[in-house]
């Protein structure tokens, strides 16, 4: 039996390897690391409040089998520069340093489309450079995330991401090749696929959406 450890579990792609989880007989633990209360109980569940800015508090916490780093910032909740990169860039390796020191094997960080250590955006450079430097660390087995755009139910409702979500799935018809890489991804999709991986025989260090969709239908 193994123990999972999901960081930004309230997110959306975080909330739903929660949900799986739950229902996986691979896992009889998850620790969930979050900056506030939440309400949920399930024997599986431990809760640890977490001030990420002092992860020395946490660190004799971090220990198990799997971490699903799930969390992620926009400019727009994010508008300081240095606490956006803190959070999208020097947050995902800090705490994968502590799991490296704590012998934790298996980490699985959510990237993205288009991650790029030279990228003019910042969104894609911190991401890229972000997995630049998980690759340095050592873990056992590394898995890269990068779907493309995510469909799910967010909490903030905007109109233009529906009207593009919508549009890219009319377009993505049409795709072939490694043009389904851009195809939009459910978040339900991504989820199952990165505990398949976590649990599975895949050993390749970055999943784009298409291999992300054949590795969700494994049973």
């Amino acid at each position: 039996m193994k123990t999972a450890i999901i960081f930004g579990s309230s997110g959306l792609i975080g909330s739903n390897i929660l949900s799986n989880l739950l229902n996986n007989s691979n896992y009889n633990k998850i620790k969930l690391f979050v900056r506030s209360e939440i309400e949920i109980s399930n024997p599986k569940i431990e809760i640890f409040i977490t001030d990420f800015l002092n992860l020395d508090l946490i660190k004799d916490k971090i220990i198990g089998d799997d971490c699903f780093f799930c969390i992620g910032t926009t400019h727009k909740n994010t508008p300081d520069k240095n606490q956006y990169r803190k959070i999208e860039f020097n947050l995902p390796i800090n705490i994968a340093n502590i799991a490296k020191i704590n012998s934790i094997k298996n980490f699985l960080y959510i990237s993205s489309m288009g991650a790029n250590p030279k990228a003019k955006g910042t969104y894609f450079r911190y991401k890229g450079q972000a997995e630049e430097e998980l690759k340095k660390i050592g873990f056992s087995k590394l898995s890269l995330i990068r779907p493309s755009i995510l469909v799910g139910k967010r909490k903030i409702f905007r109109l233009g991401e529906v009207i593009g979500i919508q549009l890219m799935k009319f377009l993505s018809l049409f795709f072939f090749g490694n043009l389904k890489n851009y195809s939009p991804i459910t978040v339900e999709t991504v989820a199952k696929a990165m505990i398949n991986i976590a649990t599975g025989n895949f050993n390749e260090t970055i999943y784009l959406s298409d291999k992300l969709k054949k590795i969700a239908l494994v049973k």
